[in-house]
């Protein structure tokens, strides 16, 4: 079933018409004694469309057309100014003169940067939201593996991280100013060129990116703005003859860090420390000595290497690129391969319209392995540990080796039946090959001058192919092979009107659009277990047993349809203006709620440009903005309002199949609506040289979609997951960010940026008043939750026992207790037990034992406070770039450390350290089995401060190499993650991403500090090269 959105039909037309409309009432005219005329261009002689040309002192005025061109009744005695976005104004009196043609010079000053928003782009100095702007040279300072990763510590209140550490391929999450969701995505919007869900080019193919945070800023995209939007423009052809330029790199790579496991020896006398305090036999010692992480790990290296050609006429500009991306992973049989072509082609067709193309193609080749694994294999098979390779090669014993006395791979030797982690890295094959198309074509007529109507049309297809082979030759599954095909395609078509023009002392900017969004999902999926030859892989898989065969398709498809309107109005160049509506409708919901309206408003003052600052020397810029409004979040499946159903297999009584109810429907389903206010400063200094923006936000969702576990459980239908508007969440912080140029000499140039961003997030309501409790830990990990969602508290916050130390024997001290495994047979409490506090009942009462109802919040993942700090050198030809970033406060729950100190499998180095009588002065206790407990001595300070790049290049003199068309040469050498400073005694402080992975799928905004099975962060030295002809 889908819902239609046939009542917007019709209305586009009404829209836009009652637009026209409105426009006319702002024609004026002027009694004039002469016509003017003329022409403006830039520096390079392109004609410059809708500079503003207004009579000094009046509201007469009018805008150049698509060639730049002009006509004007004067009076003779008149001042003609002309303004335009990003270029120098200029003021010319008009005398006798009846013919002008201008050039108009880039602006050298921050304020009159052109800045890319939604539908439009503005002069950063008459921007009224909040907007953090990345340039082409800050994206392409360092070389990155994903180009949304060059975001990190840019921009003040932008998060960024890796899906998967270094893994090959792997995504990346970005949060703008916290997580706003349960359940529903907090991913932000991005756009790129003009292309509405698009995901990121290639880095050196990105000419500029804005990230817009406020709802001012993202309140045009509706109900799809509420985690912010990011705009990415990526680069055009300029006119002139054309321009060939080669950027190569090659990257060489490691792990940032290993953990400090036992060998050999130190397992055997570890084993045997557990075997004596528990009264079993000896432990005997394997024959080898085996490191794991050895086994899986390797160098790993990275190629990026692109060619473009730029350049154009008076009618046609293009830019055209070709990239070729290679990356061998750390560990081994990890690899991601992508080749990609983009172009962009603007042509002039007539005096009045301009058409354009842009369109990029690419097909990848990612081989994975598995990481953090629920506990079970891709095709189904349950063990203690999945096909989790990281974490295999952490626990598996060090005294065996790769095969047995018999040839087969070696098994574990103690705890959990796991599988060798050398045979799952080499001997299991995961391919996904990816094949993506995107076009989007776009025509921008001017109607009038001033009047322009553009429309674009745009199609996405992404075409995808995942295998999977497990062979037959692991000890703890008969392996298997799965594949699965999958087909997304995206239709998106956008229509919009653009009026600009002076208005009294002012100047009026209008927009009114339409736009129209299909995506659609079809997938076909076929598995079998116990396969009677792996010859052939998932190639054959009618030759599994007939009882291990599955197979599954699907297909779904949703649709979202909206009208928007902006007005932006600034007056005497002082006092701005900016209010946005978008009402949209999408398929998502039900029609008790499918529609919703998202308006927003702004206010800027122009402080400097009041007459008691107008002349100021020292105060080039102060500026005050302020903004309400709201934005939606409709990022769910396209059915979750829906009833479903299922098929049942047939039963040995009857033989047939059944049908029954998967899920109940929700026909009040509606949106997540966040409420949002902002009020910033922006201050510039000394011409610019200093310019400080700061932000105060306050952000409340409400209606938030999440799993209302609680209740379904209390209705006894915990398997029935229906989302549901379970309560609301606020996020309030404050940002500030500060770029300077230091030194600004002939031969050297010293620029700094540093940002800071602090947010705290807070937990409101939650339907009935209930908590929410879950786990972040692999589903082996069995027993007790690792978060909790409270009322009154931050997202996500740890849950378990508080550790108080190691019992040292006599008396148990008042307010702590142990657990029930920590006496012995007579009901004496055994020495070296871990002891843990106590949570009084209702009278003030305990009872002496610890169990569920003594478990707390323990730790709280959420950042204090988040930093980037950069620096830019250049001496001559030389160029450094130094990058800082870091996080603090937050804390990580350290599972793998839980693992490591259960006494069933290998273990750190530390446990040597263990309580006995003769070394009680320890906070280990006493080496014994123990049940992976969740307490507050896994939590840890995950605060980091880590040198993420650092940046040396050359420009090369060219000398007798120009004569073969070199125009430029640069060496490059640069490093990434050299050095970390932190506490955190696992991997990695930079956990990998927001989830743990484990059992986290629709949680990954609430579990985030969970620490397991992670694939690992890289250290990368890079040597690139840069060419242009």
């Amino acid at each position: 079933m889908k819902y239609s959105l046939q009542p917007f039909a019709g209305r586009t037309n009404r829209v836009l018409g009652l637009l026209v409309v409105f426009i006319s009432l702002f024609t004026t005219s002027a009694y004039a004694q002469g016509i003017v005329s003329g022409q403006v261009s830039d520096e390079s002689g392109e004609s410059l469309i809708g500079v503003t040309v207004r009579v000094q002192g009046t509201s007469t005025g009018t805008v150049t057309d698509i060639d730049g061109t002009f006509n004007l009744e004067v009076p003779s005695d008149a001042v003609l100014e002309f303004s335009y976005t990003g270029f120098e104004s200029q003021a010319i009196p008009v005398g006798n003169q009846t013919r002008f043609d201008i050039t108009l010079l880039t602006s050298s000053t921050v304020l009159d940067e052109v800045v890319v928003v939604g539908y439009g782009s503005v002069q950063k100095s008459d921007i009224t939201g909040s907007v953090s702007s990345v340039k082409s040279e800050d994206i392409q300072a360092f070389p990155v593996l994903n180009a949304g990763q060059a975001l990190q510590g840019r921009a003040a209140g932008v998060s960024v991280q890796t899906q998967n550490g270094g893994e090959p391929g792997a995504g990346i999450s970005i949060r703008v100013r916290g997580s706003s969701s349960l359940n529903a995505s907090s991913d932000p919007l991005v756009v790129v060129d003009g292309f509405v869900g698009a995901s990121f080019p290639q880095q050196n193919d990105i000419e500029s990116i804005e990230i817009l945070k406020d709802a001012s800023a993202t309140a045009i995209y509706g109900s799809r703005g509420s985690g912010g939007v990011i705009l990415v423009t990526t680069k055009k052809g300029k006119s002139g003859k054309p321009t060939v330029e080669l950027n190569s790199n090659y990257s060489f790579q490691e792990t940032t860090n290993r953990l400090d496991l036992l060998d050999a020896r130190g397992f055997a006398q570890y084993q045997n420390m557990i075997r004596t305090n528990a009264g079993d036999v000896p432990y005997s010692q394997g024959p080898a000595d085996t490191d794991w992480q050895d086994e899986i790990y390797r160098a790993g290296n990275t190629q990026n290497h692109q060619v473009s050609v730029s350049g154009g006429g008076d009618n046609v500009n293009y830019y055209v690129s070709g990239t070729y991306f290679n990356q061998e992973g750390i560990i081994i049989n990890s690899d991601f391969e992508k080749i990609q072509f983009l172009a962009n082609v603007d042509a002039k067709v007539s005096d009045r319209l301009k058409i354009g193309l842009n369109t990029v193609s690419s097909r990848s080749e990612q081989n994975g392995v598995s990481t953090q694994s629920t506990g079970s294999d891709a095709i189904g098979s349950v063990n203690g540990g999945g096909d989790d390779v990281v974490a295999l090669a952490f626990r598996f014993s060090p005294d065996v080796g790769r095969f047995n006395d018999a040839g087969f791979f070696s098994q574990n030797t103690v705890g959990d039946d796991i599988e060798n982690p050398w045979a799952v890295a080499t001997q299991i094959r995961n391919e996904t090959k990816t094949d993506n198309v995107r076009t989007n074509l776009y025509a921008d007529f001017e109607i009038l001058n001033g009047l322009s109507f553009k429309t674009t049309l745009g199609y996405r297809t992404q075409n995808s192919t995942e295998g999977y082979f497990k062979p037959q030759t692991f000890q703890l599954s008969a392996g298997g092979a799965f594949l699965e095909s999958v087909k997304r395609t995206n239709l998106l078509n956008e229509n919009y009107l653009t009026y600009s023009r002076p208005v009294g002392q002012g100047n009026l900017t209008l927009l009114a659009g339409h736009s129209y969004q299909k995506n659609t999902t079809e997938g076909l999926e076929a598995g079998a277990r116990e396969l009677l030859t792996d010859v052939f892989s998932w190639y054959n898989l009618e030759a599994g047993q007939i009882d291990q065969r599955t197979v599954d398709s699907r297909f779904s498809e949703s649709e979202i349809e909206s009208v928007f309107g902006r007005v932006n109005f600034d007056f005497q160049n002082k006092y701005l203006i900016t209010a946005t509506v978008r009402r949209d409708g999408a398929s998502n919901f039900a029609a008790n709620n499918k529609y919703a309206i998202f308006p927003s408003v702004a206010l800027g003052w122009k402080i400097s440009q009041e007459n008691f600052l107008v002349d100021n020397n020292t105060i080039s810029n102060l500026k005050l903005r302020a903004s309400y409004g709201l934005t939606g979040n409709q990022a769910i499946g396209p059915y979750e309002s829906l009833a479903t159903y299922r098929v049942q297999p047939p039963t040995d009584v009857d033989g047939a199949f059944g049908v029954d109810l998967a899920r109940e429907d929700n026909p009040d389903l509606k949106w997540e609506t966040s409420y949002q206010t902002n009020i910033g400063l922006d201050l510039g200094l000394f011409e610019g040289r200093i310019a400080i923006s700061a932000d105060y936000y306050n952000i409340d969702t409400k209606d938030l979609l999440a799993v209302d576990r609680a209740s379904n459980f209390y209705l006894g239908t915990s398997d029935l997951d229906v989302l549901r508007n379970v309560g609301s969440i606020n996020n309030k912080g404050f940002e500030f960010s500060l770029t300077s140029t230091n030194i600004n000499k002939p031969n050297f140039n010293w620029k700094s940026n540093f940002n800071v961003s602090i947010n705290r997030n807070q937990v409101v309501e939650l339907s009935s008043g209930s908590e929410i409790l879950g786990s972040g830990a692999p589903g082996y990990f069995v027993g007790s939750s690792t978060y909790i969602l409270r009322e009154g508290n931050p997202l996500g916050l740890f849950w378990g026992l508080e550790y108080q130390g190691v019992y040292q024997g006599g008396a148990i001290p008042e307010g702590t207790a142990l657990e029930g495994r920590s006496f012995d047979g007579d009901g004496n409490a055994i020495p070296g037990e871990p002891l843990f506090s106590e949570v009084a009942d209702e009278d003030g009462n305990f009872n002496g034992i610890i169990d569920d109802n003594d478990r707390q919040i323990i730790g709280d993942p959420n950042p204090d406070f988040t930093l980037g700090f950069s620096n830019s050198f250049t001496y001559k030809n030389f160029d450094l770039n130094i990058f800082l970033q870091g996080s603090f406060g937050g804390d990580i729950y350290n599972l793998t450390a839980i693992q490591l100190y259960n006494g069933d499998s290998n273990a750190l180095t530390d446990v040597l350290n263990s309580w006995t009588p003769e070394n009680t002065n320890t906070d280990i206790p006493r080496a014994a089995i123990r049940g992976r407990e969740r307490s507050s001595r896994f939590v840890e300070d995950g605060s980091y401060l880590r040198l993420k790049n650092v940046a040396l290049g050359y420009n090369l003199p060219l000398g007798g190499i120009r004569n073969i068309g070199i125009s430029s040469a640069r060496l490059s050498i640069s490093a990434q993650n050299l050095l970390t400073f932190t506490n955190y005694s696992g991997l990695d402080p930079e956990v990998s991403y927001f989830g743990s992975g484990g059992e986290s799928s629709g949680e990954d905004n609430i579990i985030q500090g969970h620490d397991y099975g992670n694939y690992p962060n890289i250290r990368s030295v890079t040597v690139g090269l840069n060419l242009k002809f």
